[in-house]
């Protein structure tokens, strides 16, 4: 049913990441399907370039790249079936785009229950949901 699922990762809350992981891996295991994890760095502000070093993009790049290969190894998926990539931008402009670089035919994430102001400010996840142009497994945490 499933061949390739995207799975976005935010590596400053780990918590919410390991029940997406969870049921990606689940989904995997049962369709002999690979998956992909991705991490979206923001971009740095042009206000604050001056002010951190010349390499910190790419130190942080290599910090993600690093903290997502923990995750992968640790995701029961076998090492030949899963994937991951750092990209850096929009965070659900980036996960769609990538959804579509890898022709996803599922992308699982993890969502808080929604408050109020998500309601009016909207959040990444509503907009995956909105516009991917593959199913969308979202698991509350």
């Amino acid at each position: 049913m499933y061949t390739s699922i995207l799975v976005p990762i935010d590596l400053g809350d780990s918590g919410l990441a390991k029940p997406a992981v969870s049921t990606a891996a689940t989904l995997a295991n049962t369709f002999n399907a690979k998956v992909r994890l991705i991490n979206v760095l923001p971009m740095t502000p042009v206000m604050l370039a001056e002010y951190v070093p010349a390499n910190f993009d790419a130190q942080q790049r290599q910090s993600c790249e690093e903290a997502v290969a923990i995750v992968a190894a640790e995701s029961g998926i076998a090492p030949d079936r899963i994937s991951s990539v750092v990209r850096q931008g929009g965070i659900y402009h980036e996960i769609l785009e990538e959804a579509a670089e890898i022709n996803a035919d599922l992308i699982v994430m993890s969502s808080h229950r929604p408050a109020m102001k998500t309601y009016f400010l909207g959040s990444n996840a509503g907009h995956i949901v909105r516009y991917a142009r593959c199913s969308v497994l979202v698991v509350r945490t």
